[in-house]
């Protein structure tokens, strides 16, 4: 496991979604500027109640930071050109809407 901060802009809106046992978790994809002027895409999933209300909030092309538990991976695009990834376990969200609640 390696422990990780990232920051960029939602790829469209967050997800709630229902596990199971009527466990709720949230989903999203955050693009991310990487040091040789790429992009990755890093899958985020949040289970903590707090972490699942701040992700809610955002919306497509809005900005965050996250930290949590992160996965490297790879995937492969259309013209077979393999590409870098990330899966992101969430564990804090910081957002220009934070509130002190």
């Amino acid at each position: 496991m390696i422990d990780g901060l990232i920051a960029g802009k939602l790829l469209g809106d967050p997800e709630q979604r229902l596990g199971k046992g009527e466990s709720r978790y949230v989903v999203a994809k955050v693009r991310a500027q990487a040091g040789d002027g790429e992009h990755l895409i890093v899958n985020v999933i949040a289970f903590e109640a707090m972490c699942c209300r701040d992700l809610l909030l955002l919306r497509d092309g809005d900005s965050v930071a996250l930290s949590g538990s992160l996965t490297p991976k790879a995937w492969t695009d259309k013209q077979g050109n393999v590409k870098p990834a990330l899966d992101l376990v969430a564990q804090r969200v910081l957002n220009a809407y934070q509130t002190d609640d």
